[in-house]
């Protein structure tokens, strides 16, 4: 049986989202498809809208053979070390190619325009310190970055685009480390990544659908599928709430305060004596969208000032950062065709395919098990904090 993967989020899964993975079977030519997928805790730093079981359900139902978690460490990394984390794992899995969404839509450009920056790799990063230095955002200065080094930017990807970047980061964590597997792309179709809900669409960004949940308080079912639908609803019949920092601030404020400023200074990303700035606007702000507005500056996007709080707020420090890659993979679960693809590839997958936790030492899955259960605590509803501890208890998903 032939693989191809995916790196996703689900947050929650949708239309677009299903396209995608019908794209990544047909340009592949593959029977199965492999998700790595985050888990409790997100990418841009905030907590995911459902569980990682709940939302690795959704992907099972449309179209998704095998979910496998990428561990907190990485799942909550820049996107460099994002991509990193997850192509090892889709490497590991078996899988003959990997396909990402992107504003591009072109895999020999984000070739081309990996060995043009690997072949000025030193001028490269110097362009991005530069940029960083003069107060810029991360995207802006890989753009600049890449401008400092391209000859005709038009025959390249345009690297202030999100999905572009991530792609991007995709193919060098491919080509970098000379994997076997092939990187391919799809064009996004529909919202971007950041847009809101347009009427008369079928496909919505989950940025979009995010916001219709927590703004007006409805979920846009002409843009997800039905178990999509089903799911959320579920899920808030019996927790009456979504994950969210505006629901978390209160354990989030907590964890700020108290710290002291020298242990905050200690935790992943905190740097640059902002840990003074995160307890002086903890103290005077009433709710999350406050503090993170108070705090907000020039200097630090709005992303990675996000994954400073979910670091803070589960404790994860700068120390237990590391560049060892996932040790296990996680399995959260798998389709028929999915179990049978785990039997092909067992004996051959370099690491262990981890079902019950109880049989693992992996640090990697000892930090998940934390993250998940500060996830539950998160929440005021008492019905959820009867998760906390499943993990230990859960078995991966069959459908």
């Amino acid at each position: 049986m032939k693989a191809t993967g995916v790196v996703v989020e689900h947050n929650p899964f949708h239309n677009g989202h299903a396209y995608h993975i019908e794209q990544a079977r047909q340009s592949s030519g593959a029977d199965i498809v492999v998700a790595v997928m985050s888990g409790n805790f997100l990418q841009r730093g905030e907590p995911a809208l459902v569980d990682k079981w709940t939302r690795a359900g959704m992907s099972l139902a449309n179209g998704v053979d095998l979910v496998v978690e990428l561990p907190y460490r990485y799942a909550t990394a820049s996107a460099t070390e994002f991509a990193a984390g997850s192509i090892h794992l889709l490497e590991q899995l078996g899988c003959s190619s990997f396909v990402f969404g992107s504003e591009h839509g072109k895999i020999q450009s984000f070739l081309d325009t990996y060995h043009l920056i690997h072949s000025n790799r030193d001028k490269y990063n110097h362009a991005i310190r530069q940029s960083l230095q003069a107060g810029n955002s991360y995207p802006m200065a890989l753009q600049h970055a890449f401008l400092a080094v391209a000859q005709d930017s038009n025959e390249f990807v345009d690297l202030s685009q999100p999905n572009n970047i991530l792609g991007y980061h995709y193919v060098e964590a491919a080509l970098s480390q000379s994997y076997s597997i092939q990187p391919l792309t799809i064009e996004r179709i529909g919202a971007g990544y950041h847009d809101f809900i347009r009427q008369g669409q079928s496909i919505a960004s989950a940025t979009g659908i995010r916001h219709a949940l927590f703004e007006m308080m409805e979920i846009p079912g002409e843009f997800v599928p039905k178990e999509t639908l089903q799911a959320l609803t579920g899920w808030y019949e019996h927790y009456q709430q979504y994950g969210s920092w505006e629901q978390f601030w209160p354990r989030l404020r907590y964890a700020i305060l108290s710290n002291s400023p020298e242990q905050l200074r200690n935790i992943a990303e905190v740097s640059e004596g902002i840990e003074h700035a995160i307890q002086k606007h903890a103290l005077v702000s009433a709710t999350y969208s406050e503090f993170m507005h108070r705090l907000k500056s020039k200097r630090y996007t709005w992303t990675r000032l996000q994954r400073m709080m979910t670091h803070i707020y589960t404790g994860f420090q700068e120390s237990s950062r590391t560049t060892t890659l996932p040790d296990a993979v996680r399995l959260l679960g798998r389709t028929d065709k999915g179990q049978q693809y785990l039997g092909q590839i067992k004996k051959d997958c370099p690491l262990p395919i981890v079902s019950r936790l109880a049989s693992s030492s992996s640090e990697f899955l000892r930090q998940d098990t934390k993250a998940s259960d500060l996830y539950y605590l998160g929440y005021e509803s008492g019905e959820v904090h009867e998760l906390v501890g499943s993990e230990f208890k859960r078995l991966p998903l069959k459908i």
